[in-house]
């Protein structure tokens, strides 16, 4: 079994509960924001649906500067619905699958660098890459979805068992 293989437990688990996650992001709150300072429902979903391409990117390249000085900046793809939305997201996550599934060990080691500008950010073995800037990234930032979902009043969905909002007789047991 392969590193890339023997991440597809994980990924798929992962994968599941980002899906439940971005199914109730409310259409008519698309651009409602917690803050001032803070993205929107719409931008934060959609940037949580295109993080398992980096996935298929980080296997794919060796390196990407999102901002080249002569070119073009990185632009992930918009979304403007949640149908949209979970298209994308299926599109990414199996592509992403696919990628993990059939990656060498060697692949896996080789480094991966991130530019800006020019100007190297990072370089680390892929493998630390898809664990920590994508995987990390992507749960982290469904967990501040959660927290709009809350703020909006939406039922929040058990992730590593059940919320607070689909088993209230779980989570009463669990506060006393």
């Amino acid at each position: 079994m392969t590193i890339g293989q023997s991440m597809l437990g994980e990924f798929d688990q992962e994968m599941q509960s980002t899906r439940k996650t971005l199914e109730r992001v409310p259409e008519d709150k698309w651009n409602w924001k917690p803050h001032d300072k803070s993205g929107t429902a719409g931008w934060l979903a959609g940037h949580i649906a295109t993080l398992p391409g980096w996935i298929t990117m980080t296997i794919n390249t060796e390196e990407l500067d999102y901002a080249p000085v002569n070119g073009p900046s990185y632009q992930p793809p918009k979304t403007d619905n949640r149908k949209e939305l979970l298209a994308v997201f299926d599109k990414e996550s199996s592509e992403a699958r696919a990628a993990l599934a059939s990656v060498s060990d060697d692949e896996m080691m080789k480094g991966w660098k991130l530019l800006a500008g020019g100007t190297e950010i990072f370089t680390m073995p892929r493998i630390a890459c898809i664990r920590g800037m994508v995987m990390n990234h992507l749960i982290h930032h469904r967990a501040q979805l959660g927290v709009y979902l809350r703020l909006l009043d939406v039922a929040v969905p058990g992730l590593y068992g059940p919320s607070a909002d689909e088993n209230q007789a779980s989570a009463a047991g669990a506060a006393n």
